[in-house]
C-alpha cells in the first residue's frame, strides 16, 4: 500500500498515513483534528539492474559521438611520383 504524507494547518505537525489508492484522502489532523494537506514527497522508487537506462527505453537509441576526422597528408608532386611508379627490384650481381 502506498505511504502518503500530510501536514496539518493547525498545529504543523506532519504525519504518514498507509493508504489504499482508492481510499478517500485524509480531511483532518490524527492529534489536533485541524484541516491537513497532502504533500508531494520524494519516491523511493529506483530502477536497478542492466537494460534500465533512458537509452534503452521506448527503443530509442543513443546518439552516436562523431568519429574523429583523419587529417589527410598533403601530396607534394614528389611524393606522387613515388606512389605512380613501382617499386624497383634491385638486384645485386655478384
Amino acid at each position: 500500500m502506498p505511504i502518503y504524507e500530510y501536514k496539518c494547518q493547525k498545529c504543523g505537525e506532519e504525519f504518514e498515513v498507509f493508504q489504499r489508492i482508492t481510499a478517500p484522502a485524509v480531511k483532518s489532523c490524527k492529534f489536533c483534528k485541524g484541516s491537513v494537506q497532502k504533500m508531494m514527497s520524494l519516491s523511493s522508487f529506483h530502477l536497478k539492474g542492466s537494460g534500465w537506462y533512458a537509452t534503452d527505453y521506448g527503443g530509442k537509441k543513443a546518439p552516436t559521438t562523431e568519429k574523429p576526422s583523419v587529417e589527410k597528408k598533403e601530396v607534394t608532386p614528389s611524393s606522387e611520383k613515388e606512389k605512380s611508379q613501382p617499386p624497383s627490384k634491385a638486384k645485386t650481381e655478384e
